[in-house]
């Protein structure tokens, strides 16, 4: 069973039967509703108020992703499902639906990604952008804007940002869990 701090404000719920599997190593936070056919990896966080609907089509992501404050992650019934990779940052109110985000991508505050998007590794998604339905990204740039377009390549500093987010994400959850008694890391 994943850690939630109130279990009382969590809702994890089947869809047609399918209980979402969630690593013991995942975090919860108040206000948090996952439902359906969802997967989720090791030391992935999911922070309040934020949803996760595998109802209509499957949601798998991998370890150590943090979901921010608001986020809504969504599929399109028989055609789109989400799949998420490793160390992945989606930041507060973003709404990803029904697309393929690589490992330790970026995704910016209020950024929408829409169907048929693959957003390739280390990328990042600047906060704000829409990016259009079966947009590629490639590997190693920022895109913004509306619609979204590629706007330069990664530099340095930009991807050393990108890799020290997750760890950073998992040490918070460990510390909102030692103060609520769940754990003593």
């Amino acid at each position: 069973m994943p850690h939630i701090l109130n279990p009382h404000l969590v809702t994890i719920a089947p869809y047609k039967g399918i209980m979402p599997r969630l690593h013991d190593s995942v975090t919860l936070f108040d206000g948090v509703r996952i439902t359906g056919d969802v997967e989720m990896g090791e030391d992935c966080t999911v922070w309040y108020n934020s949803v996760i609907r595998g109802d209509v089509n499957t949601i798998r992501i991998g370890k150590r992703t943090n979901v921010q404050d608001l986020s809504m992650l969504h599929v399109t019934h028989e055609r789109h499902p989400l799949t998420i990779g490793d160390d992945v940052t989606l930041g507060h109110s973003v709404v990803v639906h029904g697309c393929t985000i690589h490992d330790f991508a970026l995704i910016g505050m209020g950024a929408r990604v829409l169907d048929g998007v693959v957003v390739n590794s280390h990328s990042i998604i600047a906060a704000g952008a829409i990016v259009r339905e079966r947009f590629i990204v490639p590997s190693g740039v920022l895109v913004a804007g509306i619609p979204a377009k590629i706007i330069r390549d990664l530099t340095d500093a930009d991807r050393a940002m990108i890799n020290a987010i997750p760890p950073r994400y998992v040490d918070v959850a460990a510390q909102y869990r030692q103060e609520a008694g769940l754990s003593k890391s």
